[in-house]
Formats: structure tokens, sequence, C-alpha cells
């Protein structure tokens, strides 16, 4: 690969880091190819961008975005390692973790969530638990109607006593 090329996907990789809040870096080497190709059919169905890349080159293109918050993913950017670019925080650990239950990879390297940092495949349980913005503002929404629901159950209620008390004074 010559030095043009390199700057080019060095550049590449360092608009997507700017423009994506959340990525995951994952080891996928040593998985059949038939394997690789549903996880990558199963990426795109979810809408998640599938890369592999250099290290050296990753690292360059997050030394480039000049984002210090990108610093302890260097320590994950050791083997072979692809890159899962997605707009949903969740979606591309609840996928691992549904491929991993018939294959001993991907395995999850680090990840970049929402300016938060995940480094090790331990943390893949707490990615799959994030809620995305959708889910949060109707957990609020519900929170929020919950009291309003018991007042008005109440007052309907308590009017329907009072009715049966006014019938019996009558």
């Amino acid at each position: 690969m010559n030095k043009e090329n390199k700057t080019l996907i060095i550049t590449d990789l360092a608009d997507r880091l700017a423009t994506n809040k959340n990525f995951y870096l994952a080891d996928t080497s040593e998985l059949p190819s038939n394997k690789t190709s549903s996880l990558r059919r199963k990426c795109f169905d979810q809408n998640i961008k599938l890369i592999v890349v250099k290290n050296t080159l990753l690292q360059k293109a997050m030394e480039r975005t000049n984002d210090e918050e990108f610093k302890p993913l260097y320590v994950a950017l050791k083997g072979s390692t692809s890159i899962m670019f997605c707009d949903s925080a969740a979606a591309p650990a609840k996928l691992i973790k549904e491929f991993r239950i018939a294959n001993k990879k991907p395995v999850l390297k680090g990840a970049y969530v929402e300016h938060s940092v995940y480094i090790g495949d331990d943390q893949l349980d707490t990615l799959a638990a994030i809620k995305s913005k959708n889910e949060l503002i109707g957990d609020i929404i519900g929170l929020l109607q919950s009291p309003i629901q018991n007042v008005v159950s109440a007052l309907s209620s308590s009017s329907d006593k009072l009715l049966g008390v006014e019938q019996e004074a009558s």
C-alpha cells in the first residue's frame, strides 16, 4: 500500500470518527469466510457499517481528530481489528452477543459510545443494556403519566363513592 492510499484511508477514517458518536472495535479474525459473510449481512441489515482496518492507520486517524477521548482505546489496537459504526449505541453489542451464541467471535476489544470509552469483552453486557434515546423518552413519558393516571383514577373512583353516598342520603 503506497503512501497516498494510506493518507486517503486515514482521512476517511478520521472523517467517520468525527461524524459518528458510536463505534465498536472487535476482533473478527479466525472466522471462516461463510461466518464472516453472515456477520457482514447481519451488520448490513441492522445499519451497522463493518470495516476491517489496520491498527496503525486507525490510531493515526484517531490522532488526526485531535480527540483526547480516543486515547484510552489505543490499548485495544492490537491484533486484528474491525470497526463497527452505528447510530444506535447498543445495536453492535446486541449483534455481537447474538452472533456469539453459535461462534467464538467477534470479541469486543473496545467501544466509544456517546463520549464514553469501554475497554474489553467484559463490557459487552453493559453496552447491550444501553437504551436508545427513543426508549429513554418512552420511559420518561411513562413515569410522567403514572402519577396523572393515579390522580384521574382516584378522582373517578371518589366521584362514584360520592354519588353513592348522595343517593343513600336522598
